[in-house]
């Protein structure tokens, strides 16, 4: 499983976003054939090694030339769709640009399908977001963090005339997010950064506990005195924090109730720690479920996987949580010559807890022709006589 982390203290934009990914080893040219396949007016993506605040970092040129061309959130929809790229690609670009149209209808108060993109719908940023969706995917992450996100202070120019800093569209797109200012008083963090960010991120924290692999510098394009303007990638291996576990959560109304005992079967054959079902009410009076998995960081992917594919939910939510757990062993008892295993729970080296597996019982009350009730009873008298005669 490799992660991803990014440090956003200086910021986030579409440049920043190809550069960091780039230098933390996604190939350039993977990144270009994905915007090619667009099929927009031609754009060449290059770089360079620069030096922000003292930092080397790579930065990422979006070369293309003027365009009159304006386009809506249905026609990048559509080039989109009808574009070759690989389907996570694509459902990652669409997924920002949706966001885009959605933040900037609210910001301008307009129909979602009568916005015009003007900067965001410009070829650099058609350039960002397909570079970025198509060098995320190419370095394989699993799981993307983020630390909070500096979005600058003042004013600035838009296609629209002035605009107060942060920019409006960013505070739409980065609801529920920690943000901050930031010490620069410029734009820090742009509408298209924004909208990739909240598109691929899946918590928001400070660097995780992880095995480091490598690390990308991108740089943005202004070198301010006040902190090296780069966005950085920290790609590695997660390290599960001693006693903590992942609570994955979702609230589903509208599946077929048939399905959830293969569901939670799915989801502990995936290595789920726990998977529970707690009846819940919904708005407007719908019965429904929530979905809860226990799980070790490592198998956090696969549960995803299941969640998103056995399931009609289409968001999770997660939480770090402590866990104690008691030591445990196991041992084996026989009722009239069958093997039943036994789950030893012990407290500081001594027994508490000692439980029959019940897919054994059942299995030797079949094959023995007994209730099972019977065979359970037999199974833990002779856990019992077996603890008391150690």
């Amino acid at each position: 499983m490799t992660i991803g982390w990014l440090d956003g203290r200086a910021g986030v934009s579409g440049d920043m976003l190809l550069g960091a990914v780039v230098d933390a080893g996604a190939p350039l040219d993977v990144l270009q054939a994905a915007v090619d396949a667009v099929g927009v007016e031609p754009v060449r993506l290059t770089t360079e090694t620069v030096q922000r605040g003292g930092l080397g970092a790579l930065q990422v040129h979006v070369e293309a030339a003027e365009t009159s061309t304006m386009r809506s959130w249905t026609d990048i929809r559509g080039l989109l769709v009808g574009a070759d790229l690989a389907e996570p690609v694509r459902v990652t670009a669409l997924a920002v640009f949706e966001r885009l149209a959605v933040a900037e209808a609210a910001v301008h108060r307009v129909d979602v399908d009568d916005v015009h993109f003007h900067e965001v719908g410009a070829l650099d940023a058609i350039a960002d977001v397909v570079g970025a969706a198509a060098g995320l995917h190419a370095l394989g992450l699993d799981r993307i963090t983020a630390s909070t996100v500096s979005l600058g202070s003042g004013t600035t120019r838009g296609a629209h005339g002035p605009l107060p800093l942060p920019a409006p569209a960013v505070l739409e797109l980065l609801r529920g997010v920690p943000v901050t200012a930031g010490v620069v008083p410029a734009e820090m963090t742009t509408p298209t950064g924004a909208a990739i960010l909240a598109t691929v991120v899946d918590e928001w924290a400070e660097l995780p506990p992880m095995t480091v692999d490598r690390t990308g510098c991108g740089a943005g394009r202004r070198d301010p005195a006040e902190l090296a303007n780069v966005l950085r990638l920290v790609l590695g291996q997660p390290l599960a924090a001693p006693g903590q576990a992942v609570l994955v959560e979702t609230n589903v109304d509208d599946l077929d109730p048939r399905l959830w005992p293969s569901v939670l079967q799915q989801l502990l054959a995936a290595g789920a720690s726990d998977a529970w079902l707690t009846p819940i009410l919904m708005k407007k009076g719908r019965p429904a479920h929530t979905l809860s998995v226990l799980c070790r960081e490592d198998v956090v992917a696969d549960v995803h996987r299941v969640v998103f594919t056995e399931t009609s939910t289409i968001g999770l939510r997660e939480q770090r949580v402590g866990k104690v757990a008691l030591d445990r062993r196991e041992t084996a008892v026989e009722v009239d010559g069958h093997r039943i295993r036994v789950k030893v729970a012990s407290y500081r080296g001594k027994a508490v807890n000692a439980n029959p597996e019940y897919d054994d019982v059942a299995a030797a009350a079949a094959a023995l022709g007994k209730p099972v009730r019977d065979v359970l009873l037999a199974a833990q008298t002779a856990t019992k006589n077996a603890s008391t005669a150690c």
